[in-house]
């Protein structure tokens, strides 16, 4: 699956990271073995898309507001968004893996009619081999007409604010290695590249898995004080 992030208190982005900030929409993947790191963590967004202007990116984009997921009603709203923005083919049966147990880590953002608009789907467990409490962002989408206009990156703020209170040590997700706009939201808000995964997706791309750790609960409310 795809998505990520790294602090979540991460709040200042330079204009031009701002522009990228929506223009992914993340999405699960099938399961596939994990393949030898082929790309250093570090390697950097090409610059050619960290400073393309769009001009429609300048055009005033409708408030939108918050809310979590509220039951099955809702099943429809995420489908509908992530089936119309992805190209990974998902059954119900996925959809309702997630929400059935984590609903509190679905939320969407709907515009002033109250339509949801753009939704983050995850999930917080015991990693199995290492017992470490982890959270994973698997789906992420934002209407294309609302992108640029820092949803995706208040989505996963919030998202990590709840694997916080779950416990979780560490956020995972994956991304396609050509979407320089997720890649460049996930590393502004923290997360750093921890491998390359080969002919990840069904269409054969490949994706980079992202990681990022989180700080403990006390520490977190030992800055807050």
């Amino acid at each position: 699956m795809e998505s990520g992030t790294a602090s979540s208190s991460a709040q200042d982005m330079t204009s031009a990271r701002q522009q990228h900030v929506d223009q992914a929409s993340c999405r699960p993947s099938g399961s596939s073995p994990e393949q030898q790191d082929q790309q250093s963590s570090t390697a950097s967004v090409p610059a050619r898309e960290r400073d393309s202007v769009s001009d429609t990116r300048k055009q005033t984009v409708p408030q939108v507001t918050y809310r979590g997921y509220q039951g099955e009603a809702d099943l429809e709203h995420v489908m509908r968004l992530i089936d119309s923005e992805l190209s990974e083919p998902y059954s119900v049966f996925t959809y309702r893996y997630f929400l059935k147990q984590w609903p509190n880590l679905c939320i969407f953002a709907c515009d002033d009619s109250g339509a949801p608009v753009a939704t983050i789907v995850g999930k917080a467990e015991a990693h199995k081999s290492s017992q470490i409490m982890r959270g994973y962002i698997a789906m992420l989408v934002v209407d294309t007409r609302f992108r640029g206009a820092g949803i995706g990156t208040e989505l996963v703020r919030r998202v990590l604010h709840h694997m916080k209170d779950a416990k979780a040590e560490e956020v995972a997700l994956e991304a396609e290695t050509t979407n320089w706009g997720a890649l460049l939201m996930y590393e502004t808000l923290g997360f750093v590249r921890d491998k390359r995964l080969e002919r990840y997706y069904l269409s054969g791309t490949d994706a980079f898995r992202l990681k990022l750790l989180l700080p403990p609960a006390e520490q977190l409310e030992a800055a807050a004080s």
